[in-house]
């Protein structure tokens, strides 16, 4: 039986379970606005405890957790312009990702929309990941709140009843009308301790994925960027797939893109398979004739004759062990099976025997390829990597989860929209410097209906990227 079954299981009892429990406290449950409510004194005394006996160290992350704020906001706020442009310009991207940009985080939501860039998400990751996410930020707004001298009242969660009856948050409920008598940082400090509490959960979470993956997964392949390609003049072509040319434009060439021997391109004494683009200076960008396009070589290579592969190191090392001609057996993975072809090495132009791979250190750029960049830092980007034991994968990809999950919560709820803690953040924020609550209160609506609008606006540019 494999991971969806036992997942699906877990769903089905959940549901049941969760349904009963509703049924029998359905007079405890109070609706609040869009939310059905359970309030609880669940943790309570921990987070009056704990803010009491930690209160000096709590003073100190609270300036911490202010300057957190302001950051998340300004890299949320980035990084919204930044899918704004995406959706303006690249509506190819758009179709690519394929979901709206406003969707919930549901279990399967990689597998319904066939995404193969993300991992798959199971109902067992949504439900612990939402957990950990939702009580500790919300448990680190009460905390915060108790060494501003604000009482907690309550504890609970509460649950869209228009979906299935799962809840996707916790809550704390403090008093209202006595943090508004607070100090504008104390109560900035209160609203941005939740996602103060994300980010410190996805950095735990990057160290246990790290820890985890270090002995978890072994090297076993090599894996490359592209096929080898070269730069050359567009007057020096001489002919296309066998029919000579004189002066060929860029537009009959924009049709040869995909590297292959069905797209021959001959320029002087070289023959190309393939344009892979233009440069800067004009230059074609074509692909060599090499062993790895005539063999149409996929996946990872794991081994070179009878020697197995683990790094770039060893490819280069085996690779110049042979001469130019010589036939070799190469293994590849390609994620489900294991391919061997006897490939004959070809001659590099520094006249080394080649295989006709290339790799290229992708570094991802702006504040999300900052991001990925951290998580994966640990990894080889060259490498090919395989559990030690069953099950690996699994664990692995649940911290992922944990970590991309927790981060954008908390970069999302810094949002300057009135529904996010954000919103009143940036509100504060306004009066502290204007001194002026009728300012702040314009400041608020102004970034709130901006905001808003331009999440419609998205909205529509999905929609009509399928158009």
């Amino acid at each position: 039986m494999n991971v969806m079954f036992w997942d699906l299981t877990l769903l089905a009892v959940f549901v049941v379970a969760f349904s009963v429990f509703l049924f029998v406290k359905r007079k405890k449950i109070k609706k609040e606005g869009l939310l059905f409510l359970y309030h609880t004194k669940w943790g309570v005394k921990f987070i009056d405890r704990f803010g009491k006996k930690h209160k000096k160290t709590l003073k100190v992350l609270s300036y911490i957790s202010v300057f957190v704020g302001y950051i998340l906001m300004i890299i949320m706020i980035y990084l919204f312009v930044e899918i704004l442009i995406v959706y303006i310009f690249q509506s190819n991207v758009v179709r690519a990702l394929k979901i709206p940009p406003i969707t919930p985080l549901i279990p399967y939501l990689p597998q319904i929309f066939n995404l193969n860039f993300l991992p798959p998400f199971y109902f067992s990751y949504w439900i612990i990941i939402l957990a950990i996410v939702a009580i500790t930020h919300e448990f680190f707004h009460g905390i915060f709140a108790r060494i501003a001298n604000v009482k907690t009242k309550t504890t609970g969660f509460g649950f869209f009843p228009f979906f299935f009856p799962v809840f996707p948050a916790a809550f704390v409920s403090i008093d209202e009308k006595s943090m508004e008598k607070k100090k504008n940082f104390e109560q900035m400090a209160i609203l941005s301790a939740g996602t103060f509490a994300n980010i410190i959960t996805a950095i735990l979470g990057i160290i246990l994925m790290a820890l985890f993956f270090s002995v978890s997964f072994s090297p076993s392949g090599v894996v490359y960027n592209d096929y080898a390609y070269g730069f050359v003049n567009v007057s020096s072509i001489n002919s296309v797939n066998g029919v000579q040319v004189q002066n060929i434009s860029y537009a009959v060439l924009s049709n040869l893109t995909k590297p292959g021997t069905q797209n021959k391109i001959v320029a002087g004494n070289e023959t190309f398979y393939g344009i892979k683009g233009i440069s800067s200076t004009g230059e074609l960008v074509l692909y060599y004739d090499s062993p790895a396009i005539e063999n149409n070589l996929t996946g990872a290579i794991t081994k070179i004759g009878d020697v197995k592969i683990t790094n770039l190191n060893e490819l280069s090392s085996v690779i110049n062990s042979y001469s130019p001609g010589e036939s070799v057996n190469v293994s590849t993975y390609d994620g489900t099976k294991e391919s061997v072809k006897e490939i004959t090495l070809g001659t590099s132009p520094d006249k080394k025997a080649w295989i006709g791979i290339t790799f290229v250190n992708s570094q991802a750029s702006g504040v999300g390829g900052v991001i990925s960049n951290l998580i994966s830092s640990y990894k080889d980007p060259h490498v090919y990597y395989t559990q030690n034991f069953k099950g690996a994968e699994f664990i692995y990809n649940f911290f992922w989860w944990l970590v991309l999950i927790s981060f954008s919560v908390a970069i999302v709820n810094m949002l300057p929209v009135g529904i996010f803690d954000g919103g009143r953040f940036f509100y504060l924020t306004i009066l502290s410097i204007t001194k002026s609550k009728k300012a702040a209160e314009v400041g608020y609506k102004i970034s709130t209906y901006f905001f808003l609008i331009l999440l419609f606006a998205l909205m529509i540019l999905w929609a009509k990227s399928f158009f």
